[in-house]
């Protein structure tokens, strides 16, 4: 057997440095479990220190994030933010990242890897003895799990096999039970392979693994945490649709299994909010399923009452969303219920996202919202999940602030207008002519005054009356209807 692949670099965090990497030159358990501490030799920092140095600036929320990820789905987070260190030249933080890394990662099978880390963080050309050792060890499991699932995983390929295979978990062990012998202790040792190569960082293999134990067990706990862990495979595979499509099976089981527990429910909700972060912010095509949930009232609940700083990235992703949606009334009021939820959480989380929310659509200061905009940049290009959308969230928060603007003033000075959207008058003008192109806006700019003039067709009174009636006419229908039943 060879050991090659365990030490694999987990590739997520280019996907959030690829921006930073343009711009400045510009991955445990298969279930959730909270940090705990470990030590290790000449090591002395605990993971909670490490959380502490990459926060202290107050722009990072990772220790709010972290207890909600596996440690596999943490490394990124924390190569993102020692990649911060090294371009800022902060050794310090730099050198206490990486003994992070390896406290996030001694306890996994990623033997090889963490080697490398100790001897870059050390400086010197060999591991302690430990490494080898445990390598070895790793091997030997690695010998004794590909026998015992040597038979299963052969028949499982077999074209004849798996088409006798049925819906029915009970019908499909007995029919592998008498045709090809196969033991309950052979489908157990499927999870557990695939348990081995998850933390071995070998994802692809164990999420094959994994999810032909899900088709076979009728152990429901072990197929629950095998839904989690195929989850996390697809996430760091960066198979987004095959995330999306397990953000289902998790979402279902939560509502099936638990619904007699409401706070493992709310556990749970938490947890898979903080998992579907990454492909929301990774595939365009997550958007709007993993909106639909947040939206819906189990989830704004488990948001506001154990995870209101996930306010951050519901409000950046609606806002970046504006012109990929395909309904802008669902867009809109997607707006409408952000603007709700930063006036209702106020008193529990604050940043510059929820600042720039409050100051133009509650406060209605444009000068406050071009003040957390600017900050809110920052925030976007700092934040894992949020960097390569920076430059997205910019622009559309800009239309924002330019659409509100239009709505009270017909004539507005582009000096003025540019100031409000953060830009100098050049810069301010060039926006608002692809502005008016691409929207098609009923505005002509004024060169010679410097001006933009906005055509406001006059409202029709009886237009807005027959709107305004049109729900009551519905809601009336369905009363009389409910009546009658």
């Amino acid at each position: 057997p060879s050991i090659q692949g365990f030490c694999v670099v987990l590739r997520l965090y280019n996907f959030a440095t690829s921006e930073r990497r343009r711009q400045t030159a510009r991955r445990k358990h298969l279930l959730p479990s909270r940090l705990r501490r470990h030590s290790i030799r000449d090591t002395p920092f605990t993971m909670e220190d490490v959380l502490k140095a990459v926060s202290a600036d107050g722009s990072s929320i990772m220790p709010q994030v972290a207890p909600h990820l596996s440690r596999h789905l943490l490394f990124p987070l924390i190569q993102f933010e020692g990649d911060k260190a090294e371009e800022k030249g902060d050794d310090d933080k730099a050198k206490n990242i990486l003994s992070g890394k390896i406290k996030l990662l001694e306890d996994t099978n990623m033997t090889d890897y963490v080697a490398t880390l100790y001897c870059d963080l050390h400086g010197v050309a060999d591991p302690p003895a430990e490494y080898t050792k445990k390598r070895q060890e790793v091997l030997a499991q690695l010998e004794k799990y590909e026998q015992a699932t040597a038979k299963i995983a052969d028949l499982l390929t077999q074209d004849e096999v798996v088409n006798g295979l049925r819906s029915d978990k009970v019908a499909n062990l007995e029919f592998l039970k008498n045709q090809h012998g196969v033991t309950m202790e052979m489908v157990n040792a499927l999870y557990d392979f695939g348990q081995f190569q998850f933390r071995c960082g070998q994802y692809g293999p164990a999420a094959d693994m994994l999810y032909q134990f899900r088709v076979l067990s009728t152990d429901n706990d072990k197929v629950a945490a095998s839904t989690w862990g195929k989850l996390a495979c697809e996430i760091l595979s960066t198979n987004w649709e095959s995330a999306v499509d397990e953000l289902k099976n998790v979402r279902e089981g939560i509502d099936t299994r638990l619904f007699n527990n409401p706070r493992a429910q709310l556990d749970h909700r938490t947890m898979l909010i903080h998992w579907s972060l990454f492909p929301l912010f990774n595939w365009d095509g997550a958007r709007e399923p993993i909106l639909d949930v947040f939206f819906s009232a189990a989830y704004i609940n488990t948001i506001q009452t154990s995870c209101p700083w996930a306010l951050r990235y519901l409000i950046a992703a609606v806002i970046t969303g504006r012109t990929r949606a395909r309904n802008s009334s669902i867009q809109q009021k997607q707006l409408k219920d952000i603007v709700r939820y930063v006036r209702q959480e106020a008193y529990e989380y604050v940043d510059p996202i929820t600042q720039f929310i409050h100051a133009l659509y509650i406060a209605h200061d444009f000068d406050a919202a071009r003040d957390a905009l600017r900050m809110a940049e920052e925030v976007c290009r700092s934040d894992f999940f949020l960097a390569s959308s920076a430059d997205a969230f910019v622009g559309a928060a800009r239309h924002l602030i330019c659409e509100s603007y239009c709505k009270i003033f017909s004539r507005m000075n582009i000096r003025d207008l540019s100031g409000k959207l953060g830009l100098n008058p050049d810069e301010g003008e060039k926006w608002i002519v692809n502005l008016i192109r691409e929207t098609r806006l009923d505005a002509k700019i004024d060169s010679k005054d410097g001006t933009v003039v906005m055509n406001h067709p006059p409202n029709n009174v009886y237009q807005q009356v027959i709107e305004k009636t049109k729900g009551g006419f519905f809601r009336t229908q369905v009363l009389n209807a409910a009546v009658s039943k």
